[in-house]
């Protein structure tokens, strides 16, 4: 029964707050997702674990079940991939020492980006960044976000394509863990590692391939096939290559606050026919009381 219970469930298992590039507490986070409807809410912020206490409280009072989860950065074939670890234990040590690696070089990046942007003829960005932290890392958002209130672009969107990607002069090349590493520190931690948002990398096809291959052959179990960046015809596309590779199906928003209402928590359609949803795991290996109790 409690199977059948959590299946008919609506999933959103990626979403971020302050505590990395959300515009929304995780407390206010996880409010918002309620009024969605959403019963199930993965947050996933990039490289900390630091807003699980506040949301896993905040789901409690709620009734929401609330999965404990971390997007590691990594650097593959010469690029950026991000790696989701779905219903993780944040204390695990051997993936807050490499989360905590992670940050620290976040830290020098960020101030490596503003100085980049300074010689590019656009002082104080590194402190107008900061500026608009309410957590602790400081991230490419957070300098996108300033570069458009200090009318250097349009919107984030266009400060991306602008500045902050290679060939432009806020550009810093990812030094991230490896594959083999998140992939590691996520097992360490009970959890369960998704490819996020693969239809974003604009990879070949044969080159999103060898990087399920790999992934998948180092204990990789779940590809986001359903992705708030995805359409349509991207999603049945994913949902092909997880089953291809045996991969369990994720569905996620990305959702990083109310400033993108084209973005919406829970709006997401269903996985397409013939995916094993990456939930089913979660029903194997805990049931709903012990996920949305595993912050404590």
């Amino acid at each position: 029964m409690v199977e059948c219970w959590f299946m008919s469930l609506k999933h959103d298992l990626h979403s971020h707050s302050t505590a990395s590039d959300g515009t929304l507490s995780p407390r206010e986070l996880v409010q918002r997702a309620h009024e969605a409807g959403v019963d199930v809410l993965a947050l996933t912020d990039h490289d900390t674990l630091s807003g699980i206490a506040e949301a896993a409280k905040e789901a409690g009072e709620l009734g929401l079940v609330l999965v404990p989860g971390v997007e590691i950065s990594v650097s593959w074939g010469g690029q950026t991939v991000h790696v989701l670890g779905l219903n993780v234990d944040p204390g695990a040590p051997g993936l807050q020492q490499g989360l905590a690696r992670l940050q620290e070089y976040r830290g020098w990046r960020a101030e490596e980006i503003g100085r980049r942007l300074e010689k590019a003829g656009i002082p104080g960005s590194f402190e107008g960044a900061r500026a608009l932290v309410k957590g602790t890392l400081v991230g490419r958002t957070h300098f996108a976000r300033f570069l458009v209130q200090a009318g250097h672009a349009g919107d984030v969107r266009e400060v991306f394509r602008h500045f902050l990607v290679k060939g432009k002069p806020g550009h810093v090349r990812g030094e991230w863990a490896s594959l083999e590493e998140a992939l590691e520190w996520i097992a360490d931690a009970g959890g369960i590692a998704v490819v996020a948002h693969p239809a974003r990398y604009r990879m070949t096809r044969s080159k999103l391939r060898r990087l399920l291959g790999e992934f998948s052959e180092l204990g990789g179990m779940g590809l986001e096939v359903v992705s708030g960046s995805h359409s349509r015809d991207e999603c049945f596309t994913m949902a092909r290559h997880a089953r291809d590779f045996g991969l369990l199906a994720s569905a996620g928003s990305d959702y990083h606050g109310p400033e993108n209402p084209w973005l919406n928590l829970g709006q997401l359609p269903e996985l397409p026919h013939g995916c094993s949803p990456v939930w089913t795991r979660f029903n194997m290996e805990t049931d709903g009381t012990v996920l949305s109790n595993t912050s404590g």
